[in-house]
This record gives C-alpha cells, sequence and structure tokens, in this order.
C-alpha cells in the first residue's frame, strides 16, 4: 500500500469552449491536510467535483485512486459510500429543518417497520455536535444559528456518514476571524483522529496555519506541490499568478480635487429594534479623485451606514445630511441615489448584486435601463455592446456576455457588479468588501479599477475587513466603532496599530 489516500491522475474536463482542466495531477498522503490553490476560475471547484462525482465518469478523462482501487463515480452517492464528502462554499443546507433533520437527511436513523428514530436520530446527533464543538440543542431549527454553526452542521453531517476524505471548499469565506478560527482548529482536531481533509482557500495564512502541503493549480493545470516547511507567501502568489507580486497593490499617486461627498449627522437604528442605534451621527466628507476607506470590526455599523445612505436600504428613523459638490441631495430611493450620482456595491454579491440566473449583459445594464430603452423598449444590440465593451476593459474572464453571472468565479462576479454600477456613470462609488472571496490576483485587478475610477476625479469609499487592504489602497481611513466614528487617518499616519487602537475604542458609558 502507498501512503496516498487518494491519487488523481491527468484529469481533464472540458466545458462548451472551454477546457477547465488539463491533465491535472493531484496526490494526497493518508491523514494529511492539503490544501489547494489558484486563482479564481484556475479549476479548483471543477477539479472537487469531479473527485466527489458531482461531474460523474464519462464526463471528464482520467483516473482517480482512492485507498489503491480505481474508483468510478456515478454521483455524490456513490462517492460518500466510499467515504469522500464534499462541503461547498454555499451551505447546503434546510432552514426550516432542524439541526438533527439536516445531519442525517437522505440517510436517516430508522427502527421499526422502517420508521425514523427520532429518540436516536436527536441522540446521534447530540454526540455529532460534540464532536465538533458545537453546543445547540439537536432540534434547533437552521435558520436560528450562524453562518459559522451552519458550517459546523455540515462537519457533523460528514462525520454522520463515516467519512474518511473531507473536502472543504472556501470554508472560512464567509466566516468572522472566531469562527474561522474554531474551524480550523477543528480540521486540524478531526487530523487528530485520523481524517484527511482537502481545503480550498484563497487565505494565504490560513493555509500556512494548517496544511500539510499544498498544490497550486494555474489555467486548470497543475503548478506544483509544496511540502509545509518549503511554503510561503510569495512562493504560493508566484505559482497562483504567474509572475511576482513584488507589491500587492499597484502604485497610486492621487490628485485631489473639491469637495464631492459629506455627510453629516448621519444617523439610523435598527430595523428590529426602534431603541437601538446603528449608525450614529456619523460625519464623514469625500474629495474628487479621493480613496477613502472606513475600517471597523465585525458589528461596527459599516454596512449598515452604507445601505442607510443609499437609498434607505437598511434601518429606520434615519436622519441627517447628504451633501454632494456642496449642494444638499435626497437619497430616501435607490433610484434617487442613482439619480444624484451614488452607487453602491454591496459585499454581498450573490444575494444583492447580481442576477446569478440571468446573463453579463443583463446584469451590467441592470441599474441603467433607461440608458438603453427607446419608446418603452430595450435596445438589444446597444446592451449586447455595451457589455462586450466592459467584459473587455474589466477583463471579465468569459467567453461570451451571455453566460449566467452563477457560473463565473468570485473574481469576474465581482468585476460584473463593478461593470455594472460604472455604467450608472456614478460621481461617489461605495464599495463593501470590494475583494471578498477572491484570490490576490482578481484583488490586484480591482484594485487597479479603483485607482483607474479615482483618477477619472470619482470618489471612492472603501469598506473592508482587512486592515493590510485599507492601508494598501487608501488615502485617509476613517474608523467605525459601535456605529459612530473613532478617528480619521491620513495615510501617511494610518498604522495598523494606530488604526486598530480607533477601531477597538468603546463608546463612553
Amino acid at each position: 500500500m502507498t501512503t496516498n489516500i487518494l491519487e488523481m491522475r491527468s484529469i481533464t474536463k472540458t466545458f462548451p469552449g472551454v477546457k477547465a482542466l488539463q491533465d491535472v495531477t493531484l496526490e494526497v498522503e493518508r491523514g494529511e491536510i492539503h490544501a489547494i490553490c489558484g486563482e479564481n476560475g484556475a479549476g479548483k471547484s471543477t477539479l472537487m467535483k469531479v473527485l466527489s462525482g458531482v461531474y460523474p465518469i464519462g464526463t471528464y478523462d482520467g483516473d482517480i485512486v482512492f485507498e489503491d482501487e480505481t474508483v468510478e463515480f456515478k454521483d455524490i452517492r456513490d462517492s460518500e459510500a466510499k467515504g469522500i464528502v464534499i462541503i461547498h462554499q454555499e451551505l447546503a443546507l434546510s432552514p426550516y429543518l432542524s439541526i438533527a433533520e439536516n445531519i442525517f437527511l437522505n440517510n436517516e436513523v430508522r427502527g421499526f417497520a422502517g420508521l425514523i428514530d427520532w429518540n436516536k436520530t436527536n441522540s446521534e446527533a447530540a454526540k455529532l455536535l460534540a464532536r465538533v464543538g458545537l453546543s445547540e440543542k439537536p432540534t434547533t431549527k437552521i435558520m436560528d444559528i450562524g453562518v459559522g454553526k451552519q458550517q459546523l452542521v455540515e462537519i457533523a453531517k460528514a462525520l454522520s456518514k463515516r467519512v474518511k476524505l473531507l473536502i472543504l471548499d472556501e470554508p472560512t469565506a464567509a466566516l468572522n476571524d472566531e469562527d474561522s478560527d474554531h474551524l480550523l482548529d477543528l480540521i486540524l482536531h478531526l487530523k487528530g483522529q485520523g481524517i484527511t481533509s482537502i481545503i480550498i482557500s484563497h487565505k494565504l495564512n490560513e493555509i500556512k496555519k494548517i496544511s500539510d502541503s499544498v498544490t497550486i493549480i494555474r489555467d486548470g493545470k497543475t503548478i506544483e506541490t509544496i511540502r509545509r516547511n518549503e511554503v510561503t507567501e510569495d512562493r504560493i502568489i508566484k505559482d497562483m499568478v504567474g509572475r511576482d507580486l513584488e507589491h500587492r497593490y499597484p502604485d497610486h499617486t492621487p490628485h485631489l480635487g473639491d469637495e464631492i461627498l459629506r455627510v453629516e449627522d448621519w444617523t439610523a437604528y435598527h430595523p428590529q429594534d426602534s431603541t437601538r442605534i446603528v449608525v450614529d451621527h456619523v460625519n464623514l466628507n469625500v474629495r474628487k479623485g479621493e480613496i477613502v476607506g472606513i475600517a471597523g470590526l465585525m458589528g461596527a455599523g459599516r454596512t449598515e451606514f452604507a445601505m442607510s445612505l443609499f437609498g434607505r436600504t437598511y434601518g429606520t428613523k434615519i436622519s441627517g445630511k447628504v451633501f454632494k459638490n456642496g449642494k444638499e441631495i435626497r437619497t430616501r430611493t435607490v433610484t434617487e441615489a442613482i439619480d444624484n450620482g451614488l452607487a453602491y456595491a454591496t459585499e454581498d454579491r450573490k444575494e444583492y448584486g447580481l442576477n446569478l440566473i440571468d446573463d453579463i449583459k443583463r446584469n451590467v445594464s441592470l441599474a441603467s435601463l433607461n440608458k438603453l430603452t427607446h419608446n418603452g423598449l430595450v435596445d438589444d444590440n446597444e446592451e449586447f455592446k455595451i457589455a462586450n465593451d466592459y467584459r473587455k476593459s474589466m477583463n471579465i474572464k468569459s467567453p461570451t456576455v451571455l453566460a449566467k453571472t452563477g457560473k463565473l468565479s468570485g473574481g469576474n462576479q465581482q468585476k460584473v457588479v463593478l461593470s455594472k454600477w460604472i455604467y450608472s456613470d456614478p460621481d461617489v462609488l461605495i464599495l463593501d468588501e470590494p475583494t471578498r472571496g477572491i484570490d490576490v490576483g482578481a484583488k490586484y485587478e480591482i484594485y487597479t479599477i479603483i485607482n483607474r475610477l479615482a483618477s477619472e476625479g470619482k470618489g471612492i469609499i472603501v469598506i473592508s475587513s482587512e486592515l493590510p487592504e485599507l492601508l494598501g489602497i487608501c488615502d485617509r481611513i476613517y474608523a467605525l466603532s459601535e456605529g459612530r466614528i473613532t478617528g480619521e487617518l491620513p495615510i501617511e499616519q494610518a498604522t495598523p496599530e494606530a488604526v486598530l487602537k480607533l477601531m477597538t475604542m468603546e463608546k463612553p458609558r
């Protein structure tokens, strides 16, 4: 027997017009944590879908050897029967069912006459929850727990299937730091129990923390596999993007003009609790050509501020004033905000930023259909031309603008979101977590686009949970804590320590 639990040999997978995988080889040792890295669209998730039977035998070329046996999976049930379980980035849980029901869905614990034994179902679920460190009751509904706990339920579900090889696709993408650390510690704990894991992640610090080896895929091809003692962020990045990124952030020389946006005394209350202030008398301003950052911990009120400002899409009892070019404007509705030159690219592009079942063309034009409408009809030819121009200028990796946005990688989806708002010709863009969930190469492209927009004289507000990102691209940074601005720093004075001190400043009691 070899030390490998898995070998994937010369895997090739083709979609219409695109070769997603080309002779990819992957070897995973028994009991290790093996990371797979690559830019969005490199083929990481496609490879794992081949392995798990999402793409069945006959739809790809190459061989899969698992525990020294060549295997052919017709579907996910086949791979799970062998002990291979995949947890996708988009969690596959039913919100209206209980934790126990989700854990044993399609794998029910049955008793007399084939009926479900609910007592045993809940007791077995409780044991599995204890293994993953989740203290919720098995009868709790999924809708009543957060994303971090839902991720643990998915792992408990995998354990119920006697998992030998656990595949996790971007498991911490939607988690805060605390939940991420808990999940990574759990993966290490499972390793101690003999469970092998494959983790796809763009977070290089997490990869360095837990992985025993890293395989890098670029443009559907295996570049190399690196053992733990040889892993460095610079080496991974070079392999991912095919070049050295000496600077993570493109050079940016600001050319600042007059004040373009000023917000005075902006206040918003929680939509379900009218006594709770979420945005607390915020004052800020942005100049033409300036990139202004808003830093804050989870729950500080950054997104709530942006959404309440943009068409009052969040909160109640909203008050305050907004000025553009020195004149007060109204932003009480999304239409008013757009008409007055504001744009807001949401942090949740899949839920609020895009129509995933529609194509690139329709998504690009979505916020500006009035530009394409003549006598009540949309000019399809002009819509196609505009979208195609953005596909080229924004380097959206798709052979056609007729491709569904739900099929694009995260980085390319983000470029479609930006295209939509740039086409609306705003004077001020609010970008909420513009690089969340995308890889370093795509991030660099997004930063370049932000710089280009600033050089055109637009005012840019960037909300980000990544402090190095704000320090790398902004001209000035505001810190937000408990809904209020706690300080403002020009980039020359914005050290990590200084910004973090402001981010953690508590409201006087």
